[in-house]
């Protein structure tokens, strides 16, 4: 009896492997898809695109990189550990702070070339738009709340549980029939 207890417990540490693997690799591909599965992310309002690949969420690629996963017990684990992952994920209110402002001060200079927009220094059109969105969001005043809309990458639904349910089933139709000789479809 130890030994099939031995072997259970076995199968269940592929599984929980197999989930893991999968399901990283599902919430990696959420920001290529821009959605979270197939519930879209809203749009920017803001004509700042950032980052090299111009998806939503991906200036750097460090938020989509930080994502960690680990088991535990007889569960999978997923997580980030950057400060700004879960209001982009779960959507909310930010409060303007003083050195907020100031960020978007150093970001609406870097936009105009590293002057502050005066000097006869000509620009494109698209640097004076972002430079003007930078402009706009550093005369916020302090304490003013800025809404950021609901784009979740990590979380359960029923796509997600469709795919554990499969990995389940594929695991253990595996360990069925290779250890009893047995077609659980027939079962």
């Amino acid at each position: 009896m130890a030994d099939i207890q031995q072997q259970v417990q076995q199968v269940f540490a592929r599984i929980l492997k197999d989930i893991r693997v999968e399901l990283k690799d599902e919430f990696d591909q959420n920001f290529e898809r821009e959605a979270f599965f197939s519930e879209k992310w809203t749009r920017r309002k803001s004509p700042v695109h950032g980052g090299r690949s111009g998806h939503l969420l991906v200036d750097s690629g460090t938020l989509r990189g930080s994502i960690r996963s680990e088991i535990k017990g007889d569960s999978v684990f997923f997580s980030s550990d950057l400060p700004y992952a879960g209001i982009h994920n779960d959507g909310g209110e930010i409060v303007v702070t003083a050195r907020m402002r100031r960020f978007f001060w150093a970001k609406y200079r870097e936009a105009n070339g590293g002057t502050w927009g005066r000097g006869g220094r000509t620009a494109t059109h698209s640097t004076n738009v972002e430079a003007e969105f930078w402009k706009m969001m550093a005369l916020k005043k302090v304490g003013s709340v800025v809404k950021i809309p609901r784009r979740r990458f990590l979380g359960v639904n029923a796509e997600v549980e469709k795919i554990v349910t499969g990995i389940v089933e594929d695991g253990l139709k595996e360990y069925f029939e290779n250890e009893f000789n047995v077609d659980i479809r027939s079962l």
